[in-house]
């Protein structure tokens, strides 16, 4: 017998593509438990289920950098008591992060896909049920989004909690009103502007030279940097809080159209964002 759990939870993270680099992400996670019924009738207690595997993936998936481990093109080494992270571009330049390890999750695979990630999730996940439970199933399952979205990666450095992490996603879609009525054409120009972009502040932009972005900061987690081509950043004057978003798109718009009112809804991930 099964118990299926649709929409259980969805994770924000970033994770390296050999082709497109870094990219903020969100998936949904839907999952199935096979087992036998228990003294009860039950194969297991549906809010121990999702408190369970809810936990284990808001602990090592989201807010972290997800890095394929069998890829040639990343590196893992201990710096100090951080980890340092090397990852080759497909055009030869790399991006380098430095932090904490639970910035981090180190996926035995050569590739992130949802079904690689799921797979990864599934052999550990098991572990955390007794033995009425005899099989799990997790998917990951991308929103459906019909309009204009984009990739952004970024840290909070300010943020109490896992935001901090200098190298975390989302994959948001855009709204953007002039004079109420929705304008597709300037949502697909920031949507492509800003695919697979990193999202910094110019307070923690150290260096740019070289055609790179050197960004640091320390936060209560611990120290943080990460290098990376310049052409793949953005740097706001503010944090890259999704109110900030909206306001900075915002902003860049009434400069463009002064004379027009203007309505930005920026997401932040899936079901959630700011009216500017």
């Amino acid at each position: 017998m099964k118990l299926f759990v649709k929409n259980l939870t969805n994770v924000d993270f970033s994770y390296l593509d050999a082709q497109r680099g870094m990219m903020g992400e969100s998936w949904l996670a839907q999952l199935e438990l096979d087992g036998s019924l228990n003294s009860q009738g039950m194969i297991c207690d549906f809010g121990i289920v999702k408190s369970r595997v809810r936990d284990w993936l808001d602990t090592y998936v989201d807010h972290r950098l997800v890095i394929p481990m069998l890829s040639s093109q990343a590196k893992l080494e201990s710096v100090g008591e951080n980890l340092e992270l090397t990852w080759q571009y497909s055009d030869e330049k790399e991006l380098v992060c430095n932090a904490p390890a639970e910035a981090f999750s180190q996926v035995s695979k050569d590739s992130i896909t949802p079904e690689s990630l799921a797979d990864w999730c599934e052999s550990q996940l098991l572990a955390l049920f007794g033995k009425e439970v005899q099989g799990l199933s997790l998917s990951f399952v991308p929103e459906k989004i019909e309009g204009a979205f984009y990739h952004y990666s970024h840290g909070l450095e300010q943020h109490a909690g896992n935001c901090q992490r200098i190298a975390h996603g989302h994959r948001s879609c855009i709204e953007i009103y002039i004079d109420q009525q929705r304008d597709t054409a300037l949502e697909q120009e920031w949507a492509l502007q800003w695919q697979d972009i990193y999202l910094g502040t110019k307070a923690h932009l150290v260096t740019q030279a070289d055609g790179y972005n050197l960004y640091q900061y320390t936060a209560p987690q611990g120290n943080f940097s990460l290098k990376l081509p310049t052409q793949r950043c953005d740097d706001l004057a503010t944090e890259t809080t999704v109110e900030q978003i909206a306001l900075h798109i915002a902003a860049v718009l009434r400069k463009r159209f002064p004379e027009r009112e203007v309505q930005v809804r920026a997401y932040e991930g899936i079901g959630k964002g700011a009216i500017a």
